[in-house]
């Protein structure tokens, strides 16, 4: 049993609050007796029993986006759209496990062989992926998305080469005219941090209700925000992004934002669209902007009890633009700006 490992012991067989200030003292304090000869001993055992443990120096790098475990001693990181494998490692995979259980133990969650994979929002906001076996064949494995934030407006886009002045016109005046506007893009090409830019256009005596799985977006004026919760424990609880789109239509918006559209609440945002909230957005996962629309129209089949025509004629009645991205390396960038035009997908505007 090495160091840290014993200090690790005597920590969680003390009374020591599992606050991160209390550990570290009292780690330091035990250190002195079990690795007076290894100074980060006592950090690196703090670091086992409190929050994620050795990820958190990971999660407190602003250049960060996404923490991946594969194994215990196997950690990466992804920083400007690049893999990098890292020196960070777990000292066994019941270490892996606990620390997940530590973050999400406060929400009602849990992991283990009953409930062997978890969804959860981190109090930073990060999006928290967990699977262990037997969903997980090789051990436990934890990804962490985390939301960062590195553009405002339209011109920060302009500025960094992923929109010129005549798109960021178009966009605008999408805005100023109340489009309803679709997002469409791949895993990981900017849809949220778009959608935060779109949103910031948004006059500030406009009422909008933004609705997410994980709250990410972060709108100024006068917004109410609505978040999507799993199952507790107990299998209660859960309320659906379906369930807050209809809430949202009874909370006087002028606009529903819906960070991603991916389930049955399709349809419900159609029928917002539709019925006097103009200017609504939402996020779709999507190849281009005529997969789109042909994503849209299948999850929201999924909730409708009514023709396939009526669904199609309604969603292509009810959107105005569909703003498409993609994803080159690093580079995120806006492709191509379309509009509905009479029932046909015109583009107006292309990288």
């Amino acid at each position: 049993m090495d160091a840290v490992t014993r200090i690790v012991d005597r920590l969680l067989g003390s009374d020591t609050p599992l606050t991160r200030n209390a550990v570290v003292a009292a780690a330091r304090r035990i250190a002195l007796e079990e690795a007076p000869l290894d100074p980060s001993a006592a950090e690196r055992a703090a670091a086992e029993v409190t929050g994620l443990g050795p990820l958190e120096p990971l999660l407190a790098d602003p250049t960060v986006s996404d923490v991946l475990v594969n194994a215990p001693d196997d950690v990466w990181v992804e920083r400007a759209g690049r893999l990098e494998r890292t020196g960070v490692a777990f000292s066994s995979p019941e270490a892996v496990v606990a620390a997940v259980e530590r973050v999400i133990a406060p929400l009602g969650l849990r992991l283990d062989r009953a409930s062997p994979a978890v969804d959860a929002r981190l109090a930073d906001g990060s999006r928290l992926h967990a699977a262990i076996p037997p969903a997980a064949v090789d051990g436990p494995v934890v990804a962490i998305r985390r939301f960062v934030s590195v553009v405002a407006r339209l011109d920060d886009l302009v500025a960094a080469g992923s929109l010129d002045e005549d798109g960021s016109a178009h966009l605008r005046a999408a805005i100023a005219e109340r489009h309803n506007l679709l997002v469409s893009g791949g895993t990981g090409s900017g849809k949220t941090t778009l959608l935060n830019v779109l949103s910031a256009e948004i006059p500030a005596d406009e009422r909008v209700v933004t609705v997410e799985d994980a709250a990410e977006l972060r709108l100024t004026g006068h917004v109410i925000r609505l978040e999507a919760r799993p199952p507790n424990a107990e299998g209660a609880g859960e309320i659906t992004v379906r369930t807050l789109v209809r809430h949202a239509l009874r909370l006087r918006p002028d606009r529903i934002v819906v960070g991603e559209v991916r389930g049955a609440e399709a349809f419900d945002l159609i029928q917002a669209m539709s019925t006097g909230h103009d200017g609504s957005m939402g996020t779709v996962h999507a190849n281009g902007p005529e997969e789109a629309l042909w994503r849209v129209e299948t999850l929201a089949l999924t909730g409708a009890r009514v023709p396939e025509e009526a669904v199609r004629r309604m969603l292509r009645g009810a959107v105005h633009t569909i703003v498409h991205l993609r994803r080159s390396g690093s580079i995120r960038s806006v492709a191509s700006i379309s509009r509905l035009v009479q029932n046909e997908l015109l583009e107006v505007w292309a990288c």
